[in-house]
């Protein structure tokens, strides 16, 4: 059980230590963080979308969508044309330089990613996606009552 565990947790720190590196120096020419890719990459690929929208989509937690996306704003690449009452419920959507930023996105994306699927069959990547999110969602549910058992135990 102990080698299950190292080998899991170093494999999916491995894989997203590689996934930050990626996004980084593939950012570099755009002057993008990693942290950038996935705001412009889904506005790219579904158009105008909420603040609220893209942390769902990104799972990133409100604080630091709000700077990335400030960020992106100020760099032209991202725009609100119009103002509902609560500034995250706002559409946003690409400017003509986060449109070509996107597209150049996406195509590394599908660079990277067949490069890293090399070597695996459209089966087998099936199958580890599908333990990949049933694991995510046992781990979700451990997660959820381990903060409900901490909370109970902290009331006491």
């Amino acid at each position: 059980m102990e080698a299950r565990f190292e080998t899991f947790t170093t494999l999916v720190a491995s894989i997203q230590r590689c996934i930050r590196k990626i996004k980084t120096e593939e950012m570099e020419e755009f002057s993008l963080r990693s942290s950038h890719v996935s705001c412009i990459f889904y506005l790219y690929k579904e158009g105008a979308l909420t603040a609220t929208e893209l942390c769902e989509r990104c799972d990133e937690d409100k604080a630091s969508l709000s700077r990335a996306l400030e960020f992106l704003e100020a760099e032209g690449y991202v725009l609100c044309r119009e103002q509902v009452q609560k500034r995250y419920r706002s559409p946003l959507e690409l400017t003509a330089r986060g449109r070509e930023a996107g597209r150049q996105i996406a195509e590394k994306i599908d660079c990277v990613l067949e490069a890293a699927s090399e070597g695996v069959s459209e089966e087998e990547r099936r199958v580890m996606y599908a333990c990949l999110a049933q694991i995510n969602r046992n781990l979700q549910s451990l997660c959820g009552t381990y903060a409900a058992d901490t909370t109970e135990k902290g009331a006491e």
